[in-house]
């Protein structure tokens, strides 16, 4: 006997009740990173054509400069500059900058005597990490909290000095290893002599082991440019000699390199600032026939199609060079008269610092207060 059928029929799901409309979809998109949403763009057609959209793009740019982020956290922005022959540090806060507050810096803690004028005497690299700046000069790096006065002098690595040999040693990274809880630095060393049969080579520091060892990798260095180092979230970031982005991560010793997103040669572009804005790897760049500054942030390492522009400032005798990115979109700009000013991303309103500098002498650093001793925070 034949089974029994039925004359129940299969219900079709409308297209129509699983569509959500763009306004929706826009307020649940533009929240997520841009690795994501590059994802997520072949779900539809209309999310592969999201940064194209005006009014998501709208969205997307405002969120990115005004959400909240760990990083920003009891913050303050920190300036140093070169003035008078000085090397001078202020923590700056407050709406207008108004609360300046200017640290002495012991200079007398590097191991050589520091001569009364040089171009640049002293340079922070990256950012402060806990409370701690690495700060370096010439040869010669430490380790300084000014939070509790404490210094620690690296010691010296691999890089030997002859007579007939100019040695350089190109200082690419300060960064936290939060797998092995260890700080570390990572920098490169040159040699460049008629004669010479001196290798370069790159090597990394640990706080924990107080040493170095190399590392047999081939990537290029650091470019001569100003303001080009950052770190974040385990990554340290610098601007290549070869145009590229270079992403060594502490933790698993890996390297990323990243093109920039734009075809032209180096000598083009009479800005190239990296800084990180609200979490996400940013670089402000600039042509020399340029009228603008262009904004862009990285979506995913390694990948040159990930590079976002968010913003186009225009150049004004107020802004005619970047400085740095402090908290919340905060840019800071060397002016004409070398007056520093900031450009407030969320407002488009400029704000007088009452301080000096150029781009070869300032430099603007996101600083987190903590008195922990420099030997303590590993344990």
């Amino acid at each position: 006997m034949d089974a029994p059928t039925t004359n129940k029929k299969k219900k079709k799901v409308s297209s129509n009740s699983i569509h959500i409309p763009d306004d929706i979809s826009f307020m649940i998109l533009y929240k997520l990173p841009v690795k994501s949403l590059k994802r997520f763009s072949c779900v539809r057609k209309s999310w592969s054509l999201l940064f194209e959209n005006h009014d998501f793009f709208k969205m997307f740019c405002n969120n990115v400069i005004s959400k909240s982020h760990p990083h920003y956290d009891d913050a303050c922005q920190m300036l140093t500059q070169n003035e008078e022959h000085k090397w001078n540090i202020y923590l700056l806060s407050g709406d207008k900058f108004e609360n300046k507050v200017k640290l002495d810096f012991p200079t007398s803690s590097f191991p050589r005597p520091t001569p009364e004028y040089s171009f640049r005497p002293f340079s922070v690299l990256g950012s402060a990490i806990n409370g701690i700046l690495c700060i370096f000069h010439k040869n010669d790096t430490l380790l300084w909290n000014p939070a509790t006065e404490e210094i620690k002098v690296i010691p010296p690595g691999f890089a030997e000095f002859k007579h007939d040999v100019y040695t350089f040693i190109n200082r690419c990274g300060f960064g936290y290893d939060h797998v092995t809880h260890d700080y570390k630095i990572i920098q490169h060393v040159g040699y460049i002599g008629i004669k010479t049969k001196l290798n370069s080579f790159w090597e990394i520091y640990s706080l924990k082991s107080n040493s170095w060892r190399k590392i047999d990798f081939e990537m290029p260095t650091m470019s001569w440019l100003s303001n080009n180092v950052v770190y974040f979230d385990g990554v340290c970031h610098w601007w290549g000699l070869s145009n590229k982005l270079m992403s060594f991560n502490l933790c698993n010793e890996m390297c990323f390199i990243t093109p920039l997103f734009l075809e032209d040669l180096p000598n083009d572009f009479d800005v190239v600032n990296l800084n990180v804005l609200n979490g996400c790897v940013a670089i402000i760049t600039s042509r020399m026939d340029s009228t603008s500054f262009q904004i862009s942030i990285l979506g995913e390492f390694g990948v040159k199609e990930s590079w976002i522009k968010l913003f186009d400032v225009e150049r004004m005798s107020c802004n005619i060079y970047p400085i740095g990115i402090g908290k919340k979109g905060n840019i800071f700009f060397q002016s004409k008269d070398d007056e520093l000013t900031c450009l407030d991303l969320t407002t488009g309103l400029v704000k007088d610092t009452g301080l000096k500098g150029n781009k070869f002498t300032c430099q603007v650093v996101i600083y987190n207060r903590n008195l922990r001793p420099i030997g303590e925070i590993n344990n």
